[in-house]
């Protein structure tokens, strides 16, 4: 099923997949994926920009987060050569709450780490994800991780092009969270998004950056750059840049209902580690609960 088409309503019944940044749809009743087929490796220093590549070529956000761990899902058919066919990442998310208030036992950042990446191609058969990431994740065990925190965008993405929007992102409510026994936290609040002509989100912590003049406010300021801010002038006060940059790029200001959340203990089973309350499982249409 092709990404153009509408997303069916029982979204347990398909898995998504992605390729050019343009969603895709795998039944998954289809069958086809051989686990001896495919094998899951750390991407070490001097692969993870093939891995930050393939993220940025295919991911919807087109961007690539703040990654402690790339994980590579590798197609070791014959053909295929050790294709690199999928990337689960975990790493650090906007705030360091996100991991201390569901894992207040653990060291954030180094024992506790954010899903924040699971891309694989259209080719790759209906079922794969559940699978890679449980591998990724015993990868991640085994230095020493012990708790991962998930959360799935239940909202739709668009992006302007020359015949109107286009969806890129349909939403998804963490099915194969749900598939791997993850524990349901309920929905982040609700809040405002800015987001730009080419879909992608530009975090609060991102433009805060560019007001402050912070490092690491370069990526930002090129983004919007690249849609159609004229370039920041040295010494010239980011507040008042960023405000004619947001004007020039087109970006938006978009009601979010509040992202599903999901977390997993990982490490040698000594207790429950979780110090946030877990609920039943949300499904596809039911509001979840906001946390």
């Amino acid at each position: 099923m092709s990404a153009d088409e509408q997303p069916p309503l029982d979204f347990g019944a398909v898995c998504q997949r992605w390729r050019n940044r343009r969603h895709s749809w795998r039944p998954t009743g289809e069958g086809g994926f051989d686990p001896t087929r495919y094998r899951v490796r750390e991407m070490p220093n001097d692969l993870v920009h093939t891995a930050k590549a393939f993220v940025l070529a295919h991911h919807h956000s087109g961007s690539w987060p703040a990654v402690r761990c790339a994980y590579g899902l590798i197609d070791t058919d014959a053909l295929a050569a050790g294709q690199l066919v999928g990337v689960p990442t975990l790493g650090i998310p906007t705030q360091v709450a996100v991991l201390t208030w569901v894992f207040g036992r653990l060291t954030p950042y180094e024992e506790s780490l954010a899903l924040n990446r699971l891309v694989l191609l259209d080719d790759v058969p209906a079922n794969a994800e559940t699978w890679a990431q449980a591998r990724a994740f015993r990868l991640a065990a085994a230095r020493g991780v012990r708790g991962v925190v998930a959360h799935s965008d239940p909202e739709p993405r668009t992006r302007l092009s020359a015949h109107g929007p286009e969806m890129i992102f349909p939403g998804h409510y963490g099915t194969i969270y749900q598939a791997k026994g993850m524990d349901y936290l309920g929905k982040t609040r609700p809040r405002r998004l800015t987001v730009l002509p080419d879909g992608s989100v530009l975090h609060d912590r991102a433009m805060s950056k560019v007001r402050n003049g912070e490092c690491g406010r370069g990526g930002a300021e090129r983004r919007l750059v690249a849609l159609g801010a004229r370039p920041r002038n040295a010494g010239e006060p980011g507040r008042a840049w960023l405000a004619e940059a947001l004007h020039a790029a087109g970006a938006r200001g978009v009601r979010h209902g509040g992202c599903h959340r999901y977390a997993a203990y990982i490490g040698p089973r000594t207790g429950r580690l979780l110090t946030a309350t877990s609920y039943p499982y949300s499904k596809a249409g039911q509001g979840g609960v906001a946390a």
